[in-house]
């Protein structure tokens, strides 16, 4: 098969095609024919090597797993055995972390992971950016306990993990307030039409105190802010969770230092685990299904432009997603 690979750590020029021997599916695994493939941050974070971090679960000096590619939409077109949930021929999007990923024309997965059956008349390329940013946004919402009219304020919403919890948090009867530094030319009333029942673009020296405060939750979608900048915005025990280590590690640390200050009622720091397991799978699906959640999608490049697409998600300016269909595939797929 053909694949994106990279046998060193660097920018979009590491990335190289290549034709790799199929991969087959072992025990409680389907094979998926890709249909579509995203480009998000955490295949250029697993890419470039960076942070640091990265490299002690990636492989030190050079990357152990070649196949880049954590997200993908297809068709199944082979059953490991004792597989029960899917056929050859289901239409399935997902996914895969820490293992040969789905910059290929084939992946492997497992059938219990996070991979989930696309939603009836959802074409592949649409459903392809539906779960990587949407469940580092539910880990936000698990561990929060956010219920119907509290109040959140997502930092970063017009990203991939952003635009996803505007969504579930509007989805759980959540108010939300969305802040990002710039509107998407051409899109200003996306983030209302999300569902945030208010926006705010920063702009010069405006900073994110300006938002107002009395949140039950602050969520940094990239990364951009801190504790210390949204400590004013929360009401007394509310939590700031974070996508990003922070400086120093100090979002992991100060975590974990939480349950004292969350005894005491006092505001604090989570650290979510995403959870990736079939179940969350099955419910962001459901979501989709029924209306509640549509990962949006900025551009839309071949396989062919797969650097151009890492070199776009690099500047850090995409709008919620960015999708690689496929050569012979095409948008309308499935």
């Amino acid at each position: 098969m053909r694949a994106a690979v990279r046998t060193r750590y660097g920018g979009p020029a590491v990335v190289r095609f290549e034709d790799v021997p199929d991969p087959v599916p072992g025990r409680g695994e389907i094979l998926v024919r890709v249909h579509a493939t995203t480009v998000n941050r955490t295949d250029c974070a697993y890419r470039s090597g960076q942070p640091w971090i990265n490299r002690a679960f990636c492989g030190w000096p050079r990357p152990r797993v070649h196949v880049l590619g954590s997200e993908y939409a297809g068709v199944v077109v082979g059953i490991g055995e004792d597989v029960t949930s899917y056929a050859v021929g289901s239409r399935v999007f997902g996914f895969v972390d820490g293992r040969p990923g789905a910059h290929a024309e084939l992946v492997t997965v497992a059938a219990d992971g996070l991979v989930a059956p696309v939603p009836e008349g959802w074409d592949l390329a649409d459903a392809a950016p539906g779960m990587e940013g949407a469940h580092y946004a539910h880990a936000f919402l698990r561990v929060t306990g956010l219920e119907p009219g509290d109040r959140a304020l997502v930092h970063g919403a017009t990203g991939g993990i952003g635009t996803a919890a505007v969504q579930l948090l509007r989805a759980e009867g959540v108010e939300v307030t969305a802040v990002c530094d710039r509107l998407p030319p051409g899109r200003p009333d996306l983030l209302n039409d999300l569902g945030a029942a208010r926006v705010v673009e920063l702009q010069g020296e405006t900073g994110v105190d300006s938002v107002g405060s009395g949140f039950d939750a602050v969520l940094d979608a990239t990364g951009h802010t801190s504790f210390g900048a949204a400590r004013r915005l929360l009401r007394p025990g509310g939590s700031y969770l974070s996508s990003d280590l922070g400086r120093g590690w100090q979002n992991v640390l100060l975590a974990a230092a939480g349950p004292v200050p969350r005894a005491l009622g006092r505001r604090h720091v989570r650290f979510p685990l995403p959870r990736e397991d079939a179940g969350l799978a099955s419910y962001l699906g459901h979501l989709m299904d029924r209306g509640d959640y549509r990962p949006v999608v900025d551009r839309t490049y071949s396989f062919d432009e797969l650097r151009e697409a890492y070199a776009y998600v690099d500047t850090g300016r995409k709008v919620g997603n960015v999708v690689v269909v496929m050569p012979e595939i095409g948008r309308n797929a499935g």
